[in-house]
């Protein structure tokens, strides 16, 4: 009976038809190539870098035609022949090697190369810095014939050198991703590095089945339990590694997944019938063997339907290697032990035996023996015995040999030393960690519409993190989206502690739990503290509550009966900022779970949620800009503060939806005392305009209230006697209304004593009361009746003769009067409640020395013509102070993070959170250029097309980029085109506002102009 499985490989699909006894040998397996619309060697160019070399690099080493393989030929023979017998042996040998047990250990690994003549190294802790030292140092005690070097880097160079590389998932976290592409670009990726340290084998992929919960060795270093998936993700690793001219190992043959044991202490049994193993153990195995992996990996396990003794483990049994690899499996790649210092192995022979018996079976090259001496003197003695025989060596030797030429060592070159470090820990590497761990996170529970969470303003939020005693980046990363309370439990806290925060957590709508510090150890039930399960289950009867799981997916079988469990399966801060950020929406949760994991959590299961198009976070090359250009956006801030144009200042750039720069610069003010933060809050000018007095045009627009171009006396009624009622929206918002560029009302407030300028006591007093309530700053308040002739000299100033575009204040003092009277609330409450707080933007708004601490805003000026005071927490601007602080030019206050939500929620068509702001249509309405303007929207300033006037943004901005400039040195772009937002915040004003130079320098559009470049 025939079994026909479909096995998507890359761009391919290859068909496995076997019977339950699968043999080569018989003709029963039948692979074809059905092209998709692309073959395998076509596939696209962003999934194979090396695609443009492979019908001659990648096809040289991999797939030779018959002059390669005719100089490969005689390479093998020309160096084999120069090999005496016990330079041929010690090619067999691959010793171990570390970059961080110091001159002895060196001295030690030196002494063996020249003694034993071995043939390669296997090298585990220290630095890939030191480690391509020594190779150097060891490869040129070594000429004749050029060591090849290995490493066990399955989650990259950090297997082995932790702090000093970038750490890459784990494969079961790997196991979780859908997008098989992803771990294709990691194989690359991993294997440029391993190239780079001049190192030629990984012992990578696990391709072990981990179906058993309890296997405390294979565990989360396998892509899972299903057996096709394991399959496909362990060949899109291999053939990534060795489209870069790295061999892949698949280890460990014939499957060391299903075990509670570790060969590394003892020797495990692995108990299945023949039919079980062929089609589950053996699986991925075949499949890669099919698809030419480089080299297999031997386990040390016992298997009685193969090998009746229970003593013999796989690596020395003949049955398993020489009949079930090499001949029904047809492979002819190199052959490993695993490492033969293991006591699986050590159990029941002893060194020496061990090596011979390993040869016989059909091993190639012996992995870390326990005594090299003792194996080498083994092995001579076993060819004068007859046991091994010269022909079974000069075939081992010889493949050695082959295999050393296709990783290029017949031209060995020593590894260049210099910039090692930073090629190895590059920013696009850490962009691909970062997408991987996205891509992997899964949602167990039931669809109920909570998750991600939409309502940010109107719920309660909590954290509380297990297993933790401090506030952590993925409880910081949450206030990002939502106002939190932060808790924290130790694993061992008391019942009294737990009852207590049982009682406070249970006042809130939502409770995020993260699960950290925990193991990949089933004996420590991973880590789980024992009350945990009864502490989320009494807390969820009370409110709703997600549980991250910083850990072992295993882990879920201990949380039985939870809502909803967001799996993230590792615990570093790039989980803990993608955990944040999906539950949020800002990104898409789309892994499935690799295991089974208990009742509630079968294999593959996992919700699709999409996103919610919040903003995220992310390294530049993740969205194709590059992190070295964007550092001239420092050089420019720091010259900035260096000539004084400007104390501090704040820049923050999104790109597709992502933070992908958010840097401070300098101080609050010269004196050096109080840096610039992420959270400080800014006069934002005449940001104003379309911050808040255009967006809550285009909500009127939107509901009906109000038509650009209707004249404003409809909505006005009392200025119909004015020349300012027929003047509609559509003209005053696009400065071509004719009106005067702004009134000094200030000045007429002034009177001069003993030669200086102070505020008239009779329209200001220091304390309030009901006559004197308009607060223009501190210890001053504006007669209220005096706002009247604020108005009355705005609507009965004279209009300019001609209604070309001129720049005007005015308009924009109207268009707050409007909103008033129409929604019966001023500006600031307006924006507040249809935009701000629905939003969840927490610093953005009116007169924030009311709301927040004064340290917390920068001050804008040393006011020594009106105020007579430091600015600080109140508008800079005059007239906006003389109304309270609230006006539609000016009076906005606002962080970069709040300013970018705002202006992210435009680019996405008015749509962000689950939330649709304004209509598409109104925001293209708004956004286009008025129709005798080169340069003005609706209330949003944009690209000037005139070349002969001064641009006003990056001269690569896209004629489609909107934002505004703001007097005190701010700035905000966002561009449709390239979905890209620019924000700049500083206070150039400070300490006067005389101070010319940040204009003159142009530090707005420079810095705008260098992220441009950058995706460049």
């Amino acid at each position: 009976m025939f079994q026909i499985e479909f096995i998507y490989l890359h761009d391919y699909y290859t068909i496995q038809i076997m019977t339950p006894y699968y043999s080569i040998r018989q003709g029963i397996l039948v692979s074809l190539l059905l092209l998709m619309t692309s073959s395998f060697l076509d596939a696209p160019e962003d999934l194979r870098p090396s695609s443009n070399k492979r019908s001659t690099e990648v096809t040289h080493r991999f797939d030779p035609d018959e002059d390669e393989q005719r100089k490969e030929k005689l390479w093998v023979d020309s160096i084999f022949k120069t090999l005496t017998i016990d330079q041929q042996i010690g090619q067999l040998f691959m010793i171990r090697a570390h970059s961080n047990l110091g001159a002895d250990h060196t001295a030690s690994v030196k002494q063996q190369i020249k003694k034993y003549h071995v043939g390669g190294l296997c090298f585990f802790q220290g630095t890939p810095l030191k480690q391509a030292q020594l190779t150097n140092q060891y490869q040129a005690l070594s000429s004749h014939v050029p060591l090849m070097v290995a490493m066990d880097a399955e989650w990259g160079l950090a297997m082995r050198h932790k702090e000093a590389a970038i750490r890459y998932p784990m494969q079961m976290t790997l196991g979780a991703i859908n997008d098989n592409s992803l771990i294709y670009k990691m194989g690359v990726d991993i294997a440029t590095q391993l190239k780079r340290i001049g190192t030629h084998i990984n012992f990578a992929p696990v391709v072990d089945i981990n179906n058993n919960p309890d296997n405390p060795v294979i565990n989360d270093r396998s892509f899972g339990e299903d057996r096709q998936q394991v399959a496909i993700k362990s060949y899109m690793y291999m053939i990534g590694m060795q489209d870069q001219g790295i061999m892949a190992c698949a280890k460990h043959f014939p499957g060391h997944g299903d075990t509670d044991m570790d060969s590394h202490l003892d020797l495990p049994t692995i108990p299945f019938d023949e039919a079980r193993l062929d089609s589950l153990e053996l699986f991925p195995f075949r499949v890669l063997a099919q698809h030419g992996v480089g080299s297999m990996m031997i386990a040390h396990l016992q298997i009685p339907v193969w090998e009746k003794d229970c003593v013999t483990p796989s690596t020395l049994s003949k049955t398993i290697i020489q009949k079930k690899l090499i001949e029904e499996m047809a492979y002819q790649g190199l052959i490993f032990t695993d490492g033969l210092e293991m006591e699986g192995v050590l159990k029941n022979f002893p060194p020496g035996e061990i090596e011979v018996r390993a040869l016989m079976a059909g091993n190639d090259v012996l992995l870390l023996p326990s005594n090299i001496d003792v194996a080498y003197k083994a092995i001579k003695l076993a060819l004068n015995e007859g046991r091994l025989t010269t022909a079974m060596i000069e075939h081992k030797v010889k493949k050695i040999l082959l295999a050393k030429y296709r990783m290029g060592l017949n031209h060995y070159c020593a590894t260049d030393i210099d910039g090692l470090t930073q090629d190895i820990n590059t920013p696009n590497s850490k962009a691909l960690v970062q997408q991987l761990y996205e891509h992997a996170l899964t949602l167990l529970g039931q669809h109920d519409a909570v998750i991600p969470y939409v309502d940010v303003y109107h719920k309660k939020y909590a954290s509380l993190a297990i297993g933790a005693d401090t506030k952590n980046d993925f409880q910081s990363r949450l206030e990002d989206y939502a106002p939190f309370e932060h808790h924290h439990l130790k694993k061992r806290s008391t019942a009294y502690t737990r009852a207590n925060m049982l009682k406070r957590l249970k006042e809130f709508d939502r409770v995020i739990i993260g699960v950290h510090d925990m193991s990949r150890r089933p004996s420590k039930q991973f880590g789980l503290a024992p009350w945990t399960r009864d502490f989320i289950k009494a807390l969820q009867s009370k409110t709703h509550v997600s549980v991250v799981l910083f850990g072992n997916p295993y882990a879920i079988q201990y949380l039985g009966g939870i809502g909803h469990i967001l799996v993230s399966y590792e615990d570093n801060a790039y989980t803990r900022n993608a955990s944040a950020e999906a539950l949020f929406g800002a990104i898409p949760i789309q892994g499935s779970l690799p295991v089974k994991a208990g009742a509630g959590a079968p294999l593959s299961s996992g919700l699709k949620i999409g996103s919610l198009r919040r903003i995220g976070y992310a390294l530049p090359e993740q969205v194709g800009m590059d992190s070295d250009s964007l550092a001239d956006l420092r050089t420019l801030a720091d010259a900035m503060i260096r000539t004084h144009a400007a104390p501090g200042a704040r820049i923050l750039v999104v790109k597709d939806r992502k933070i992908i720069y958010n840097q401070n610069f300098g101080y609050h003010t010269y004196k050096k005392k109080h840096k610039v933060h992420t959270d400080d809050i800014y006069d934002l000018a005449s940001i104003t305009k379309v911050a808040a007095a255009t967006l809550s045009v285009m909500k009127l627009v939107d509901d009906g209230l109000v038509n650009l171009h209707t004249p404003i006396s409809q909505y006005l009624p009392h200025i119909d006697t004015t020349d300012k009622r027929d003047l509609t929206l559509y003209d005053i918002m696009a400065h071509h209304a004719g009106l005067k560029p702004w009134i000094p009302f200030y000045l007429n407030t002034l009177t001069e004593d003993h030669k200086r300028t102070q505020p008239s006591d009779t329209i200001y007093h220091q304390t309030p009361d009901q006559a004197y309530c308009l607060k223009v700053c501190d210890q001053m308040y504006m007669s209220k009746s005096y706002a009247d002739s604020v108005w009355y000299k705005i609507y009965n100033s004279a209009l300019r003769s001609r209604n070309d575009y001129r720049y005007s204040d005015l308009g924009m003092y109207m268009v707050a009067d409007i909103i008033k009277t129409l929604t019966g609330k001023a500006i600031d409450q307006y924006v507040q409640e249809q935009f701000y707080q629905p939003l969840g933007l927490k610093s953005i708004g009116y007169n924030p020395a009311k709301k927040h601490p004064i340290s917390d805003v920068v001050p804008t000026e040393e006011d020594t013509y009106f105020r007579h005071r430091r600015i600080q927490g109140y508008v800079h601007d005059m007239g906006a102070a003389m109304l309270g602080g609230v006006s539609g030019h000016a009076g906005l206050f606002s962080t970069a993070g709040d300013l970018a939500v705002l202006f992210q929620m435009l680019l996405n068509g008015g749509y962000y959170g689950g939330k649709q702001y304004l209509r598409p249509e109104t925001i293209e309405l708004f956004t286009t250029r008025h129709k005798r303007s080169t340069r003005r929207g609706i209330g949003f300033d944009m690209k000037e097309l005139d070349t002969l006037r001064t641009l006003n943004m990056s001269e690569m901005a896209s004629d489609r980029a909107f934002g505004h400039l703001g007097f005190t040195g701010t700035a905000v772009w966002a561009d449709p085109t390239s979905d890209l937002i620019f924000i700049m915040l500083a206070n150039r004003t400070y300490p006067t506002m005389k101070n010319n130079k940040f204009g003159k320098e142009n530090y707005r559009p420079k810095c705008h102009t260098v992220c441009y470049k950058a995706m460049h």
